[in-house]
């Protein structure tokens, strides 16, 4: 099964790249911070297995990830920008009943769109605890530490494994910091008031963006899915879309 590649413009003059494979029913993917949507979701099988399942699987490359745009000029990292590109790809897309998922900053995406009024019929948010959501600055000012500090961290440490990542999927570095500009918390009683169901797909060893099992809680239908690995591990495990193709299937 092929997959196709394809750009528009957002409200800024930024062009944005995405993936497309399948037929059937709209599922829009969303990649974690330094990767982009053939890391996350094509190479480990994950897109192919929901398009076997019947899902039309729309991967975007994020704003200065990827294939799309990457400029350096801050005026183009105003808050919320991420879930801001979504909203303009899916009314240029013309979809109005499709299913929305992320992994990690993507996962992050997903609530900040839920929190502004989409409306999708199931989401997913993978690689993802509650804090990640509730308080973003500790994940912002690691990531912030690693790329001001390129080619300085202890081999073996959190920061070292990050910037290996990101020297494979070739990342620029300025771009990506003033993505950590955009941040937006989503406070406790907004996420309570997320009334679809929800998956919270986490590695079993994974506890960087908080809590899953709280997360899950939180949400008035949130369903917790454990899968093998830690948050860099858990993406290339055939669990994680076994995880979200059973969810997005399921009868409630």
């Amino acid at each position: 099964m092929s997959v196709t590649t394809a750009y528009f413009e957002a409200a800024d003059g930024i062009r944005l790249a995405w993936r497309e494979m399948g037929e059937g029913r709209p599922v829009l993917l969303l990649h974690g911070y330094f990767s982009e949507a053939d890391t996350n979701w094509i190479k480990y099988g994950h897109a192919r297995l929901l398009a076997d399942a019947g899902f039309r699987v729309i991967m975007p490359d994020l704003r200065a990830h990827g294939l799309s745009g990457k400029p350096h000029d801050p005026v183009h990292y105003p808050s919320d920008i991420l879930a801001d590109d979504q909203f303009a790809l899916i009314d240029y897309l013309g979809l109005t009943d499709f299913d929305l998922g992320g992994y990690s900053l993507g996962g992050r995406t997903v609530a900040r769109m839920l929190a502004r009024g989409c409306h999708p019929r199931r989401a997913v948010i993978s690689g993802m605890g509650l804090e990640g959501l509730s308080d973003t600055g500790r994940r912002a000012r690691h990531f912030r530490h690693v790329l001001e500090n390129l080619g300085k961290h202890e081999r073996g440490s959190p920061a070292f494994m990050a910037e290996a990542f990101l020297k494979t999927t070739g990342g620029d570095p300025v771009a990506l910091l003033r993505i950590l500009d955009t941040f937006v918390d989503t406070p406790l009683d907004v996420i309570a008031g997320f009334d679809l169901p929800v998956a919270v797909v986490c590695g079993e060893d994974d506890d960087d963006n908080g809590s899953a099992q709280a997360l899950a809680d939180t949400l008035p239908r949130g369903q917790l899915f454990h899968v093998p690995g830690n948050h860099m591990s858990a993406v290339v495990k055939p669990e994680l879309g076994r995880a979200i193709r059973d969810f997005l299937l399921e009868d409630f």
